[in-house]
């Protein structure tokens, strides 16, 4: 701490702070109480709790004041935004620090990706905190953009800004004592280890927990969540975008355990980040359902704070960070200042935050071997049946069906009528020329294709479409723009949302990027798609450990 000396002196009483927050009611999230208070604060930091001498006064006039928001799991490339336009989205809503797990640049990019996200985050009014990905690639079934391993985590794991390591989904793996994933757990050296363990109990949750896994963020149900909580688990109660858990687990937080459960977004689109809010919107949704404001905030501050040993972050007391939300009523919970290290950077939902400079970019990720038409070619060969993929609507588990294909000159050719289309992947990370081919059922596409470079987890080229032609120009397409999300019809594109850095993520603001997915949406609706979300359906298609059929680049799997 910077000038130790001079914030004892003030503490003391002997000089003036910087800054008094005058006339709040404090959120105090470590004895659980609300109760009037002035806060004084000098160089970002809380320096006393008390009536102070201060060159600034900011009369709160008995507004409450709590800390700042923490998202205890997160993936920022979910937004389709960098880091910068992220934080000026969430500030406004009370979000001071996050800790994300960056696993999809880290597929495309290696450990430049981790390496982008700390440079990213500089300067902005949230502190980043990283998990190391810990499964890249996530299966040996498709080919991702890198790999890393134990060392890999190791090399890294000293730095400050990086928390511990990211949720271990090969959990089998973990339980069972795989040498490469408990090497994974001792890279972190004594930091937080992630669980990633859907539906996983019993005698192998226990051994899941054993080997050092601390956190779940996955629990669907009750029964599964209060299992995990009672191994010793911190329950980070998830409310995303893809999964809502919240409504479902809950009923589960009571005083005597909610100190071991936060909340956690995991994934948040960037129409749900305008529409909904972030870690705020958690609160006011568990408040809704119960839950006392008090242990609500301490759910989203002060828990995700000390599980992660984020140091001074997450309360109001001395030596924190001056991390502050004002709000006028606790149980309706909308922000109405938020102050970062002291400095206002949001008031009336506006960010005032400071601007930042933008770091280098990983651009140019797109390195495709593909031949066109040939390469999405299949030969009927006599076959009666082919497996399908069928999409569950609004699930990323599918079903695998059997049917009759539609043949035309000796080649199996998508069948709208029937709604099954062809898929193909394109590998796109090292020119390996993979393209694997197979059809899907659930689209509901009458014309045209649709393609998108965010594909998880590898992340390469996925296209669904009713004829080769729209197929292949839809790879072009995706290869000219730097990656990203199409729409095509008669080989034009009709709607697009490049996705310049990794492929993963525009360098546009975020009204604007909302504005283009709505018109992907619609431009998918216009070709016949009957999916609510088919961009988002269509990134999942390839998520080889989710059963129940997918493709990859190397096929059905």
């Amino acid at each position: 701490m910077r000038n130790t000396e001079h914030k004892l002196s003030v503490a003391r009483g002997e000089e003036a702070a910087e800054l008094l927050f005058k006339n709040a009611q404090l959120v105090n999230v470590f004895s659980g109480e609300i109760h009037p208070a002035h806060v004084a604060v000098d160089d970002g930091r809380i320096v006393g709790i008390g009536d102070y001498d201060a060159r600034a006064i900011v009369d709160l006039d008995g507004a409450f004041l709590a800390p700042g928001l923490i998202d205890g799991h997160f993936h920022v490339e979910s937004t389709m935004v960098t880091v910068p336009e992220f934080a000026r989205a969430v500030v406004p809503h009370g979000t001071s620090a996050m800790v994300i797990d960056p696993h999809e640049f880290t597929n495309v990019l290696g450990k430049e990706g981790i390496q982008y996200v700390l440079e990213a985050s500089k300067g902005v009014p949230i502190d980043f905190f990283v998990m190391l990905p810990s499964c890249i690639p996530a299966t040996h079934l498709e080919t991702s953009g890198a790999r890393l391993h134990a060392a890999d985590l190791a090399e890294m794991i000293n730095d400050e800004r990086i928390a511990g390591v990211a949720e271990l989904m090969n959990y089998p793996g973990v339980f069972l004592g795989f040498a490469s994933e408990l090497e994974k757990i001792r890279a972190g050296k004594g930091k937080p280890i992630d669980g990633h363990a859907p539906g996983l109990r019993g005698r192998n949750l226990n051994a899941y927990a054993l080997a050092g896994v601390r956190s779940d963020h996955e629990s669907t149900g009750l029964d599964e969540a209060r299992e995990k909580l009672r191994l010793g688990m911190h329950l980070l109660v998830r409310e995303g975008s893809t999964e809502r858990n919240l409504e479902h687990i809950i009923s589960l937080v009571t005083p005597q355990n909610a100190s071991n459960c936060s909340f956690a977004t995991d994934d948040k689109l960037p129409g749900d980040l305008l529409s909904e809010g972030h870690i705020d919107h958690s609160i006011r949704k568990a408040i809704s359902l119960g839950v006392p404001p008090v242990t609500a905030i301490q759910m989203g501050s002060i828990n995700t704070a000390r599980h992660y040993r984020l140091r001074n972050h997450g309360g109001i007391a001395p030596r924190y960070w001056a991390d502050f939300l004002v709000l006028d009523d606790l149980e309706k919970f909308v922000v109405r200042r938020v102050y970062k290290k002291g400095k206002l950077v949001a008031e009336n939902g506006e960010y005032r935050g400071p601007e930042v400079a933008i770091a280098k970019q990983p651009r140019n990720t797109m390195n495709i071997r593909f031949r066109g038409a040939e390469d999405v070619t299949v030969e009927a060969e006599g076959a009666k049946k082919i497996k399908v993929i069928e999409i569950v609507p609004e699930q990323i588990v599918t079903n695998e069906i059997s049917v009759a294909p539609r043949i035309e000159e000796g080649r199996i050719v998508s069948d709208p009528a029937n709604d099954v289309l062809k898929l193909v992947v394109v590998e796109r990370h090292n020119a390996t020329g993979n393209v694997g081919v197979g059809f899907v059922r659930g689209f509901g596409l009458q014309r045209g294709a649709l393609g998108s470079t965010v594909a998880h987890d590898a992340h390469n080229v996925v296209v669904v479409g009713v004829n080769d032609s729209d197929i292949v120009a839809t790879v072009a397409a995706l290869q000219k723009m730097g990656g990203g999300q199409v729409a095509v019809e008669n080989g034009q594109e009709i709607a697009a949302l490049p996705l310049p850095i990794a492929g993963l993520v525009s360098d546009r603001p975020l009204p604007e990027v909302v504005e283009k997915i709505e018109s992907l949406k619609a431009a998918a609706a216009e070709l016949g798609c009957t999916l609510p979300a088919p961009f988002m359906s269509l990134s999942f298609l390839s998520l080889s450990p989710i059963p129940a059929l997918k493709l990859t680049d190397q096929g059905l799997v």
